[in-house]
C-alpha cells in the first residue's frame, strides 16, 4: 500500500516538473527567436537583396514592440 502511494506521488511530482520544463523551454525559445533569430533573418534578407521584405517586417515588429511598452 505504501509503495502504491509512493508511485502515485512520484508521478504527480515529476509530472508537474515535466510540465514546468516544457513551459520554461517554450519561454526560452521565444526569447531566443526574438533576440537572435529575427535579427539574423532580417540581416540575411538585406544582404540577399530582399530589403522590400525585410523593411516591412522590421516596421511591424518595431511598432508591436512600441505598443507593448506603452501598455
Amino acid at each position: 500500500m505504501l509503495t502504491l502511494l509512493f508511485i502515485i506521488l512520484f508521478f504527480g511530482i515529476f509530472g508537474r516538473m515535466i510540465g514546468f520544463a516544457f513551459k520554461a523551454t517554450w519561454g526560452i525559445f521565444k526569447v531566443m527567436t526574438f533576440l537572435v533569430f529575427l535579427p539574423l533573418i532580417l540581416v540575411g534578407l538585406v544582404f540577399g537583396g530582399l530589403i522590400s521584405i525585410a523593411f516591412p517586417i522590421l516596421v511591424v515588429v518595431g511598432l508591436a514592440n512600441l505598443f507593448m511598452r506603452l501598455t
